[in-house]
């Protein structure tokens, strides 16, 4: 299993990236967080920003597959997207989520 998170600075966002990673059965689950401030360098200047980040948790053979969708429906032209391997995973949490995610091959989707 694996886990990835990205931020959105708009609750809309985050909610519509993370009900539609569920829905297109990429993520077997999707949660978003509120209230966090990022500190980063932008364009030589150093900027905060209140965002809400969405963390994914999705079987690996979704994750070329997630991380795609992920960067074509998501707002920021430079989106944080980190991903990281679980090493351990409770076995009914698993069977869950393979229970709940669509494995390769896909069906086809167009960006909406």
């Amino acid at each position: 299993m694996f886990i990835a998170w990205t931020t959105t600075s708009e609750r809309a966002d985050a909610d519509r990236l993370a009900l539609g990673s569920v829905e297109a059965g990429l993520a077997a689950c999707a949660q978003v967080d509120a209230g966090v401030t990022s500190y980063y360098r932008w364009a030589g200047k150093i900027e905060n920003t209140q965002e809400f980040r969405i963390w994914f948790k999705y079987l690996p053979d979704n994750a070329s597959r997630l991380s795609e969708w992920i960067h074509v429906h998501h707002p920021y032209a430079t989106p944080q997207w980190i991903e990281v391997a679980v090493e351990n995973v409770g076995e009914k949490y698993l069977s869950w989520a393979r229970a709940n995610s669509i494995s390769p091959p896909f069906p086809s989707q167009k960006p909406s």
